[in-house]
């Protein structure tokens, strides 16, 4: 005989506020009972809006996300072509995040991670969790044991197209499996997603691009992974090299253009560029000297600046390492320039928009669904 279920309880039928009030505040009560504090919320709580962040050491990015970093508890995505500072990005994240006393993990999956040029970016390589897994599913699986045991403030997957599934790893050369990367990162991001924030994690997967072959219009680059990690990011950067910088003919670094192509914490579509130098990272100095300049805190005439009617010197590049050699004239440099927006009513800059035929590329990449 078939076991007789129990009814659900009858849709009430109030048309008293007072009484649809008392009503909903005891479902409410019933389902923290039921699912614990926290599993539902009124959006207007503080605990509902408040989100930690972790700044990316780059003041022009931070201005850009519009929050003052990356934010914890949610999935951030950085792509760009080769070499174009992605890593560098994350690295410089994971270093502020362990100066504020946290820990961070970093999901090795091409096997490339250089712990003296972390440690030169300012990484504790002794206190970083670093895994270098054989398979996609062993990383992933890695990752959601890190972020369930709570502990964890920031994590890097590099990179999403290095996350090669064990049916193709135990394959052989030449075998189809179509489908099969997207379908691993779909089932890992539906169920990592809630991990994500109640750990409270800022995880940040790194992509790579490739071309879709035949497209005659729109633009032929698509990341890595299909697209399941476009809906499920709530921050999307797009990492350029758009110059080299030399000094006395010798390349020193590269000028880096970072596009937010998806933003759900603030304004999307906004862009910073800034100085990576080789060996050191993203120059925090040039960031302060480019600011500067556009507030009008240093004055700029020709190539000649100078600070408080004294003259510093003639280059840009001269006055970058200026400010590097003196930390002190930087660091009152950069209060000034934040006490600016602090003052306009502003917590972050306003940088740049991107052109429209950007924002559309964004669009036509899949980029702006939501």
């Amino acid at each position: 005989m078939a076991k007789k279920e129990k009814p659900l309880d009858p849709v009430m039928d109030i048309t008293d506020a007072q009484a649809r009030k008392k009503a909903l505040d005891n479902a409410l009560k019933n389902i923290e009972k039921t699912y614990g504090k926290g599993a539902v919320m009124r959006l207007g709580d503080s605990g509902a809006r408040d989100v930690d962040v972790i700044s990316t050491s780059s003041l022009r990015i931070d201005m850009a996300l519009g929050i003052g970093g990356v934010p914890k508890g949610r999935i951030i995505e950085i792509y760009g072509p080769e070499s174009s500072g992605k890593t560098t990005l994350a690295l410089h994240i994971i270093a502020e995040a362990q100066k504020k006393g946290g820990n961070a993990a970093f999901i090795d999956a091409e096997h490339a991670l250089d712990p003296i040029y972390a440690a030169s970016l300012g990484v504790d390589i002794d206190n970083l969790i670093v895994s270098q897994p054989d398979t996609g599913e062993q990383a992933l699986e890695i990752l959601e044991a890190l972020l369930r045991s709570g502990a964890i403030d920031v994590a890097v997957i590099d990179s999403v197209a290095a996350l090669v599934p064990r049916a193709e790893i135990e394959g052989t050369m030449g075998d189809s499996h179509v489908g099969l990367h997207a379908r691993l990162m779909s089932q890992a991001l539906r169920k990592l997603t809630g991990v994500i924030k109640n750990s409270n994690t800022a995880t940040i997967f790194i992509n790579q691009l490739r071309e879709k072959v035949g497209v005659m219009y729109g633009n032929p680059e698509v990341t890595t992974g299909g697209r399941a990690l476009k809906f499920y990011s709530s921050v999307r950067m797009d990492v350029r090299r758009i110059e080299t910088l030399k000094k006395d003919g010798e390349m020193i670094g590269n000028r880096t253009r970072c596009k937010v192509v998806k933003n759900k914490m603030a304004p999307p579509f906004k862009t910073a560029e800034f100085d990576i130098i080789y060996g050191k990272g993203i120059s925090h100095e040039g960031d302060v000297l480019d600011m500067a300049v556009e507030l009008d805190i240093i004055k700029k005439s020709g190539s000649w600046f100078s600070y408080n009617g004294e003259r510093l010197g003639q280059g840009r590049d001269n006055i970058r390492q200026m400010l590097e050699d003196n930390p002190d004239l930087c660091d009152e440099v950069e209060g000034k320039v934040r006490d600016h927006y602090l003052n306009n009513g502003e917590e972050t800059a306003a940088p740049k928009e991107v052109p429209m035929d950007d924002a559309q590329e964004a669009f036509e990449m899949g980029t702006f669904k939501d």
